[in-house]
């Protein structure tokens, strides 16, 4: 378990830093440490910029990993910050699926903080529902970055297709390699430069003579079968959540029944569930809006710190 307590954090291993590559951080000097929360299911890892206040907890996406808040972290210099990668990315163990989305909430549990901002893009915004509902006390507030909670009708009926995510291209020469492919391709495209030097930097690991994708196509593949399972379903317990919650909702949306990763997941009516529940709509932005604008996503955390 991880426990922040006065400002250290205790009761997780350090590791030596990663050899894949360089990044922004590496160039200014604010490089993270990688550390590790032992599971019953393995070992979670943590990607930990030291600071002052109360932390701010910053939940991936699926496919992800904790490196793509590098853009975010930087914007709060002195500022604790605690990146997880959620199983079955990054560095952190990956059992063999399925992967229920209840596990995300229990790897967001197992940091063990207490009054935490916790920030959330698309599935890391569901796991911070999860988390703050098995968790109270966990967090002081929420902010969720077009969070993957669909309309209450879809679960248990919707099931994407997601047959060209078991497809994707897992083997990689290097991860210099994979950027130049991305960064003319859509939504890569529109991604700050140095997000997406991030991403692809942390997104492989070493196998062999190259790399592969660290999220397996298999992992990400059934992670999106489980989205609108009746158990991915938080409707039940949205309204215990008494804290302050920001929904960040982009406006891009998807005809009915087309799986669109570059479009909203987010029901539009999700904010008014929450007690406090306070919703951002940015008509203009699509999923990706960590990637494309990190200084919206940054306002709205200081917003919600007050």
């Amino acid at each position: 378990m991880i426990a922040v307590d006065g400002g250290r954090v205790k009761g997780y291993r350090r590791l030596g830093r990663p050899s894949v590559g360089r990044c922004a951080w590496e160039n200014a000097g604010l490089q993270p440490e990688l550390r590790t929360v032992a599971t019953g299911e393995g070992e979670l890892a943590v990607w930990d910029w030291p600071g002052a206040g109360p932390p701010l907890v910053l939940a991936h996406a699926t496919g992800f990993h904790g490196r793509c808040w590098d853009s975010i972290a930087r914007l709060f210099p002195g500022r604790r910050c605690l990146a997880i990668d959620f199983r079955g990315h990054g560095r952190s163990s990956k059992p063999a699926p399925p992967y229920p989305w209840r596990m995300f909430g229990e790897d967001l549990v197992a940091l063990d903080v207490t009054g935490a901002i916790g920030v959330g893009h698309s599935m890391g915004g569901h796991s911070l529902v999860q988390a703050a509902a098995m968790r109270p006390g966990a967090f002081a507030t929420l902010v969720l970055v077009d969070p993957v909670i669909y309309p209450p009708e879809y679960y248990g009926v919707r099931q994407a297709d997601v047959g060209f995510i078991e497809r994707r291209r897992a083997r990689w020469a290097s991860p210099d390699e994979m950027y130049e492919r991305f960064r003319g391709r859509a939504p890569f495209a529109a991604w700050r430069p140095e997000i997406l030097r991030d991403y692809c930097e942390y997104a492989l690991l070493p196998a062999g003579d190259g790399f592969e994708l660290a999220c397996p196509p298999a992992v990400e593949a059934s992670i999106y079968r489980q989205s609108s399972a009746p158990e991915s379903n938080l409707y039940g317990v949205i309204p215990s959540i008494g804290i302050p919650v920001t929904v960040m909702r982009a406006g891009t949306t998807a005809p009915p029944g087309v799986f669109d990763l570059n479009a909203s997941p987010t029901w539009e009516k999700l904010a008014e569930r929450f007690p406090r529940g306070r919703d951002v709509f940015l008509a203009e932005r699509n999923h990706y809006v960590p990637m494309e604008a990190p200084e919206l996503v940054a306002e709205e955390i200081r917003a919600a710190s007050g």
